[in-house]
């Protein structure tokens, strides 16, 4: 081990990996001059839905606005107040709670499960108010939430559920893609997450109405009878007359949270490899399990239940034992050119401290995860060297701390 060099790359979270496909449809575009809505983006919705076992897709330019526009249109569509509030977990990115916030509705965090670090169905029920109106439970890392539970709840409790899967898609739960329970399910195509558009999100549904909704809020509340340029195309007579009357009536304050015909190419060239990236994730990952298991008294590795799969878009790792900080491992591996994140602090956020107080000591779960919880990344472009590399970094860490491996039995 003493010849372990530090490599001169850092090993990341990945990006998008540009394949001949990606550049065809992107040529394709630029060929056909159009540039807005179009016969690309129709058809990575069209596909994307279909993945999901879902009725509808609507396109937005990043996960976030996603999630803002899917709140936005339920709060509308049933009436919802400002100050009405949504149960969210304490431990996400922060985009999943802000979302919450740009609607004027008030996020309440609820404690995570600690080996999933998901939203814990049994700590629910206690934070439901008369102005509860949602749960929105966010499937991280590339899994899926315990979702039995929650669909339960919400359906007794007539709540409405919105799944935050920025982070898990394609992979199933009980047999059904993650997404396919809730009134809305929102995806990010941002780099470096599953699928890749450079930026670029999606929600999905199997309301029409919740549909009509999206689609008129990501493009400034148009009237959705005319939303691309060629929505007119056939038509004669009274039909085109009706179109003509109405193609320019805004309907209610929307944004321009529209996506190109640009990323609709690089999104349709994602999908046509997304199962063999996942299984490249998964087989990474199965790696990095045997290769750290040997630790598993000092680290917790990442967990999921039997009735679900895992994409691992991302390695979570949460320190247990105390003979060494979450700090101490992290700026081992940064030294080593490892690439580390924090593992989704929220509650802590000088932001939130500054909204909410001191939070931290009614959410001893996500309190422990966000002081002890780092990822790493477990993308597409790892070569086996750079998995060897990592585990390599890992065993050094232990071997001069004096921390023996466990051995195999």
């Amino acid at each position: 081990m003493a010849r372990l060099r530090r490599r001169k790359n850092q090993i990341g979270f990945g990006g998008t990996l540009i394949t001949p496909l990606h550049r065809r449809y992107v040529n394709q575009v630029l060929s056909s001059g159009r540039l807005s809505y179009g016969p690309f983006l129709k058809r990575f919705e069209r596909e994307f839905a279909a993945l999901h076992n879902r009725r509808f897709a609507v396109s937005a330019n990043s996960g976030t606005s996603a999630l803002q526009v899917a709140i936005h249109a339920l709060k509308d569509l049933d009436g919802w107040k400002d100050g009405d509030e949504i149960l969210v977990p304490a431990i996400t990115f922060i985009a999943s709670s802000n979302a919450i916030l740009h609607n004027r509705l008030r996020p309440v965090f609820v404690d995570v499960d600690p080996r999933t670090y998901h939203i814990n169905p049994t700590e629910i029920e206690k934070h439901i108010t008369r102005r509860t109106r949602a749960i929105m439970p966010v499937h991280l890392f590339g899994v899926s939430a315990d979702m039995r539970p929650i669909v339960r709840i919400a359906r007794r409790r007539k709540l409405r559920l919105i799944e935050d899967s920025s982070q898990a898609m394609l992979v199933r739960y009980r047999g059904k893609p993650v997404g396919s329970a809730g009134d809305i399910a929102c995806y990010s195509t941002y780099v470096p997450h599953l699928a890749s558009t450079g930026v670029g999100g999606m929600a999905l549904s199997d309301d029409p109405k919740i549909a009509i909704a999206l689609r008129s809020l990501t493009c400034h509340g148009r009237d959705n009878i005319y939303l691309a340029a060629d929505d007119d195309r056939g038509l004669t007579g009274r039909a085109l007359e009706e179109v003509v009357r109405r193609r320019f009536n805004f309907v209610t304050v929307g944004y321009s949270y529209r996506l190109t015909e640009l990323e609709g190419a690089l999104g349709v060239a994602e999908l046509a490899r997304i199962k063999r990236n996942i299984a490249i994730r998964q087989r990474n990952a199965g790696k990095l399990l045997v290769g750290l298991r040997p630790y598993q008294a000092f680290l917790q590795l990442p967990w999921w239940p039997p009735h679900s799969e895992h994409a691992f878009m991302l390695f979570p790792i949460v320190v247990k034992a105390k003979k060494f900080s979450r700090d101490d491992i992290t700026n081992w591996l940064e030294q080593w050119n490892v690439e580390t994140r924090p593992l989704f602090p929220l509650l802590n956020q000088p932001v939130y401290r500054k909204l909410f107080g001191n939070l931290e000591p009614r959410y001893p779960v996500a309190t422990w995860v966000r002081k002890n919880g780092f990822i790493i990344g477990c993308h597409t472009e790892l070569k086996p060297a750079d998995i060897d590399y990592m585990l390599a970094v890992f065993r050094e860490f232990f071997r001069k701390r004096g921390l023996a491996a466990e051995q195999p039995k």
